[in-house]
C-alpha cells in the first residue's frame, strides 16, 4: 500500500471511529472539526429518513445506533437516497437489540415512504379498459403490499412491543395519482391478493383468483370467488390496479 493510500485510509478510519489512530501531521483540533462534520451530517440524513425511530429510542440510543453505522458498516453506495437502505441492512445484519427487537422492520417501514416517493419505475403497457377476468391484470408499480412480525404501524415514544403478536401486521403503501405516498392496513385475503398480483405476469384474473380460493380452502365456493372478484374490481377503482397487460 502506497504512504498516501495508507494516509487516507488512517484518516477515514478516524472520522468513522474517534479511537481510531488519527493521521500523522494533522492536528486534533482539525480533526475533531472533521469528524463532527460527518457525524452531522450522517445523523441529519437518517433523522429525516427514520424520524420515528429517532423519537422512539430518544437522544441516547439514537445517537448510539448512528455511530455504530458509521463506525462499522461498509456503504455499498455514495447516494443520499440510498443511505437509508444501508442503515436498514446494518439493523438486519447485526445482533437484535432486546429492548427494541422491532427495530429493523419499524426502520424498512419508514423508509418505504421514501421509496415510495421516489420510485421512478415506468408504467407497462396496459389496457385500461381491459376485462381484469379473461386479461392478465396489472399491478401499478408504485404498490406495495407489505408484512412485518411486529406492528410497526403503532410503534412509537408511547408503545415499544417487547412481545410478539399472534398476528402480523398486512400494510399497504402505494403512490396516488396526486404522487401522495398513502399508507393502509390490509385483511388477509386482500394481501394475499396483492401479493398474487405482484408476482404475475402470465395468468389470468380468473386464474389468480382460483388459486386464492384454492389457497383459501375455499376452491368451489361462488360466494368466495364473487367476493373476490369485488375485491379485484375494487383494486382498479382505487387506482391501485393499471388494467390488464397487453
Amino acid at each position: 500500500m502506497s504512504r498516501l493510500k495508507a494516509r487516507q485510509f488512517a484518516f477515514a478510519a478516524h472520522l468513522r471511529d474517534a479511537q481510531a489512530p488519527a493521521p500523522d501531521g494533522i492536528e486534533a483540533r482539525r480533526m475533531a472539526v472533521y469528524r463532527e462534520l460527518f457525524g452531522n451530517t450522517l445523523e441529519s440524513l437518517l433523522a429525516s429518513n427514520f424520524p420515528v425511530i429517532k423519537k422512539t429510542l430518544g437522544p441516547d440510543a439514537w445517537m448510539e445506533k448512528v455511530r455504530a453505522f458509521h463506525r462499522e458498516y461498509r456503504a455499498q453506495t455514495p447516494l443520499f437516497t440510498r443511505i437509508g437502505c444501508e442503515f436498514i441492512d446494518f439493523l438486519q445484519q447485526n445482533p437484535q437489540d432486546p429492548t427494541a427487537p422491532w427495530l429493523a422492520e419499524l426502520a424498512h417501514y419508514e423508509w418505504m415512504e421514501l421509496k415510495a416517493q421516489i420510485d421512478d419505475s415506468p408504467i407497462p403497457p396496459h389496457d385500461a379498459d381491459g376485462d381484469l377476468l379473461q386479461g392478465i391484470p396489472l399491478l401499478a408499480p408504485q404498490v406495495w403490499p407489505l408484512a412485518y412480525q411486529w406492528p410497526v404501524e403503532k410503534i412509537g415514544p408511547a408503545f415499544k412491543p417487547v412481545t410478539l403478536p399472534e398476528q402480523p401486521s398486512l400494510l399497504l403503501v402505494y403512490r396516488d395519482e396526486q404522487m401522495q405516498v398513502r399508507f393502509s392496513a390490509l385483511a388477509p385475503l386482500a394481501y394475499r391478493l396483492l401479493q398474487l398480483l405482484q408476482e404475475n405476469h402470465t395468468q389470468t384474473g380468473n386464474t389468480l383468483l382460483q388459486q386464492l380460493a384454492d389457497e383459501a380452502g375455499q376452491p368451489s365456493n361462488p360466494a368466495f370467488l364473487t367476493e373476490a372478484t369485488q375485491m379485484l374490481a375494487a383494486l382498479k377503482t382505487q387506482g391501485l390496479l393499471l388494467g390488464t397487460r397487453t
